[in-house]
């Protein structure tokens, strides 16, 4: 079966807002005064927890964040994010047509993402689109994350699907890499905070495919993957 695997955080919806947020409460909880802003720090929130709180402890004390208060404050990050993780979120527009079209044209489909499974399965259900994924794979599935490319393979195990007629939907050099080292197309789209904080960067990957609206993957798919 034809497969297409997304990435979630800046591939399927914007979650930056939410994760800023979460970091902040950190912030707030140290005394901080630094507050990260979905307008500038968009692309950093998809890099993670550990970037988005040295970031702001940079920016607060000028000095590089110690290791050691980065791991006090990963846990307490994770848990304002889960208790508020559909505040801002938004899937971008057409993503679910793109998906629901996919699977009426016969495509498996599923989720491989960095995020945490547990707050990816909340997210997902959240937002009330869980239920049209085959699968969902997280940072903490496997023993290993993205850009290995065993969580992509299981991504497509579990969807159902054949690996040698898949391809990867992202919006990072983490995803392109994970697609190469899987041997499968790489498609990454242009609208995400991490595509658009450097889109010559994206471009410069020279991925197989660059998704600029969801209306176009479908056909995009069936090209890469064949009839």
């Amino acid at each position: 079966m034809r497969t297409v695997i997304f990435d979630l955080d800046g591939t399927l919806a914007d979650t930056s807002g939410d994760l800023l947020a979460a970091a902040n409460t950190c912030f707030e909880g140290l005394g901080m005064a630094v507050r990260l802003k979905p307008e500038t720090d968009a692309g950093v929130a998809l890099r993670g927890g550990r970037a988005m709180l040295s970031l702001g402890i940079e920016r607060e004390t000028g000095l590089a964040a110690d290791p050691e208060l980065l791991n006090a404050q990963y846990q307490p990050l994770l848990r304002a994010y889960e208790q508020a993780i559909d505040v801002h979120t938004r899937l971008y527009d057409g993503a679910m047509n793109a998906v629901e079209q996919l699977r009426t044209d016969g495509f498996k489909v599923g989720i491989c993402t960095n995020k945490p499974e547990y707050l990816a399965e909340i997210l997902m259900t959240k937002l009330g689109v869980r239920d049209a994924f085959g699968s969902l794979i997280g940072a903490d599935t496997l023993p290993v994350r993205k850009p290995d490319p065993e969580p992509f393979f299981e991504a497509v195990r579990r969807a159902g699907g054949d690996v040698k007629r898949s391809c990867l939907i992202g919006d990072t050099i983490t995803d392109h890499k994970t697609a190469r080292a899987a041997g499968v197309p790489s498609v990454l789209v242009t609208f995400g905070p991490g595509a658009t904080a450097g889109q010559a960067d994206i471009r410069a990957l020279r991925p197989d495919a660059l998704l600029d609206h969801f209306v176009d993957l479908p056909a995009m798919a069936t090209k890469l993957l064949g009839p």
